[in-house]
């Protein structure tokens, strides 16, 4: 008989909003001993069931729901259903953006809490980031093989966040043959490259895809440049778009060397390109004092908060690139900038943002609001699943 979590008396409110997390200081008591990862009953302190979840005895997140359905187990077809729509809703993306790298799954907004599974053509890269998804990795596996037979499946769980769940990290091949990487994959008729193996998070920030084909439209005839580049997503775009120099830095050499080998892919004009190898705070710096000047700069920094603690160092982060970056920009110049920090949101973000642009003596004027593309949708119940924002400034 499963375990059961008692939750304390008016804990249940966001459950009943069907948010898909039960807190550690909302429980009231456990009946039973459930281990790590271990499906168990969610009640409410008058005995209303509430929902069934994994439990995680290490993490502030000491459940995570699976279903609010009392009728409906947590089983092998359970996660074949899951996976179904999650890839059935995406199907008008892939026609639509001509896609062949999207993300399959988006965790708790496709009801599937603690796991991402971003697709590379005929691979499969998943991340199982919470006690729940690691006990359910074979589940996952078969589900998978059955649903995408042609694909191979290699995990990328060998992330930090797995630590406060009590899981090690973890990498290497699930199901098949990995092929040679780096791969190519393909969005809105550009090639791009990915090293599933060796490169960031599954290796590619397919969230940004949106905001590439955004930063398209305001650099033709334009002087770029791409900071936190990473593969050179944003630089690639630009060059098909028709910039007329596009510089590319990044702290990653290997990075910039995918940056090189995606514009050979696509056939431009590797003469307006240059990659930089360099710390973006310091080449900013070196650009403004020497006055170097530029039409449009995009910052796209690694997230820099990762709980409520560094908040405040991260705040102080990003005011300090928007900062420079507006210094380096022409007068009229754009700025493209954005925060992947989930604990981050949009109005804070704004506003430094804002003030930035006060420090740095210039007016700044927001032309659009730029978000996450929708293979990574926010599930309505589930706020915390928006976490990209951006903005595209006109810097005077």
């Amino acid at each position: 008989m499963a375990a059961k979590i008692i939750l304390k008396k008016s804990r249940e409110k966001s459950l009943l909003r069907r948010h898909p997390w039960v807190f550690s200081n909302g429980i009231e008591k456990v009946q039973g001993e459930p281990a790590l990862g271990e499906t168990v009953e969610v009640f409410a302190k008058d005995g209303r069931w509430l929902g069934r979840g994994a439990y995680s005895p290490q993490s502030q997140i000491r459940v995570r729901i699976w279903t609010f359905d009392r009728d409906e187990a947590v089983d092998q077809a359970f996660f074949a259903r899951r996976i179904a729509r999650a890839q059935q809703g995406r199907e008008f993306l892939i026609e639509r953006d001509g896609l062949t790298g999207y993300r399959l799954i988006a965790g708790e907004s496709d009801g599937l809490p603690g796991i991402t599974i971003d697709r590379f053509g005929d691979v499969l890269v998943c991340q199982l980031l919470s006690a729940g998804a690691e006990v359910q990795r074979e589940t996952l596996v078969e589900v998978l093989k059955a649903q995408f037979p042609q694909c191979a499946l290699y995990e990328r769980s060998d992330v930090d966040v797995r630590k406060k769940e009590g899981l090690k990290p973890v990498k290497g091949l699930l199901h098949g043959e990995l092929p040679d990487q780096p791969m190519v994959f393909e969005e809105n008729g550009i090639k791009l490259l990915v090293d599933v193996e060796h490169g960031h998070k599954t290796g590619a920030y397919l969230d940004q895809r949106d905001n590439r084909w955004a930063a398209a439209r305001y650099v033709k005839g334009q002087r770029v440049l791409n900071c936190f580049s990473y593969s050179g997503g944003f630089g690639t775009y630009a060059l098909k778009a028709g910039a007329k120099e596009v510089i590319n830095a990044d702290v990653s050499k290997p990075a910039l060397a995918l940056a090189q080998q995606s514009a050979e892919l696509n056939d431009l004009d590797l003469t307006r390109l240059n990659n930089v190898e360099a710390d973006v705070f310091k080449l900013l710096r070196q650009y403004r004092d020497s006055g170097e000047q530029f039409d449009v700069i995009i910052l796209d920094p690694p997230k820099f908060a990762d709980n409520k603690a560094q908040l405040p160092g991260a705040c102080r982060g990003y005011k300090d690139i928007n900062l420079v970056a507006m210094q380096c920009l022409k007068p009229g110049g754009i700025l493209l900038t954005y925060s992947c920090s989930g604990l981050m949101d949009a109005p804070l973000f704004q506003k430094i943002v804002a003030d930035a642009a006060l420090d740095a003596g210039r007016d700044a004027q927001i032309l659009e609001k730029l978000t996450q593309a929708a293979d990574h949708p926010i599930g309505s119940a589930y706020p915390e699943g928006f976490y990209l924002k951006g903005l595209a400034l006109r810097v005077w």
